[in-house]
């Protein structure tokens, strides 16, 4: 329930912790574990150098680990929603494993690395001490909610030019149904699962002045790209009507239509967010959309003690701070419906939380 805070200057809402999750790998060879969800199903999700391991938050299924084929630094991953296969999403190629270590299909594609690299490396380790492959771009993958598609975003085999393409992958046997050129120079990309399975987001990061918001759908035959705006993907309402979103310089948030990609209402940070400082606010690129008509958007990333606001979509109004039982670092990041989660100061456990209903 929220209250006002002291001197009415901030309604505040109490989080109510749902869950905490410590991570099972070891911090200093692991990224900070991660959630990936979809409609009846949340994963926690944590990448080392080595390996990658999956537990069922639900706790309906065992947690599993994947050998991983490169370290992490190498690229991002995906896991189906059953949690039984994972798709790491490379530098040279996509690999589909099982927990048992077993490929289940590959899909070499054209080089992510810093420098243009235009051979058909046949294994990790012909690159694997070469500076500009350690550093360089990454594409990413995800699966629709029902895992019976794979989407992926990729470098085109093109020579010395660079060119990307999005592709439609059966995830059973690594067919690829179709694809589309995306017209982006990427340095990354995120993929944004719609309640839909046949509709997908995708925020390709192309530098400080270019992220553009595309949205795909897959209707068993043909791949639709639309390219919508040129701003940074943040969250998909559950409903999947609407998308959040905010520019590269973090001034605004804008609510978005699904449907046609139109620009319904905006936030301005500057105005919204009492500032702490005489530094200006900025949104986080990350929020969360846990309820039709509540978003979760934070400021102060790096600060010692983010804020997280609750914000109506309805109206893009900021409606109140997220008041948390105890300190929490970062983003608040998507969950699925009902929920968001945070990361613990030392990047090791998860919290998910949720607001309690009005009484």
């Amino acid at each position: 329930m929220p209250r006002d805070a002291a001197r009415g200057d901030i309604t505040e809402f109490a989080a109510q912790l749902l869950a905490a999750a410590a991570g099972p790998l070891a911090p200093a060879s692991a990224d900070a574990p991660q959630v990936l969800h979809c409609p009846g199903s949340r994963l926690l999700v944590q990448r080392g150098d080595t390996e990658l391991a999956v537990r069922d938050l639900g706790g309906e299924r065992a947690e599993v680990r994947f050998p991983a084929p490169w370290p992490r630094q190498y690229g991002k991953v995906a896991v189906s929603p059953a949690g039984d296969v994972a798709v790491f999403a490379g530098v040279h190629a996509l690999r589909a494993v099982d927990p048992s270590g077993a490929v289940r299909w590959e899909i070499r594609h054209g080089c992510w690395s810093a420098a243009v690299c235009t051979e058909v490396h046949a294994s990790f380790s012909e690159y694997a001490d070469d500076h500009h492959h350690g550093h360089g771009d990454h594409g990413s993958a995800a699966f629709s909610p029902d895992g019976r598609i794979l989407w992926a975003h990729v470098r085109k085999r093109a020579g010395h030019d660079v060119e990307e393409e999005w592709l439609i992958i059966d995830p059973a046997g690594g067919t690829v149904l179709a694809r589309a050129d995306t017209m982006t120079v990427g340095s990354g990309s995120y993929h944004f699962p719609h309640p839909d399975p046949s509709y997908m987001g995708l925020t390709v990061a192309e530098g400080e002045e270019d992220s553009p918001v595309l949205w795909g759908h897959w209707d068993g035959a043909n791949l639709t790209v639309h390219r919508f705006v040129d701003e940074v993907l943040l969250a998909v309402s559950p409903s999947g009507e609407h998308f959040l979103t905010t520019d590269t310089g973090q001034w605004t948030l804008y609510l978005h239509r699904a449907a046609d990609g139109v620009e319904l209402r905006q936030l301005d940070a500057d105005g919204a967010v009492p500032p702490l400082s005489e530094d200006r606010v900025a949104w986080d690129f990350e929020a969360a959309f846990p309820y039709d008509d509540i978003a979760v958007a934070g400021t102060e990333y790096y600060a010692e003690s983010p804020r997280h606001w609750v914000i109506d979509p309805r109206t893009m109004t900021l409606r109140g701070r997220i008041a948390y039982p105890f300190p929490v670092s970062g983003c608040a990041r998507s969950a699925g419906e009902g929920a968001w989660y945070t990361l613990s100061k030392d990047q090791t456990t998860v919290h998910l939380w949720t607001l309690p209903s009005p009484e």
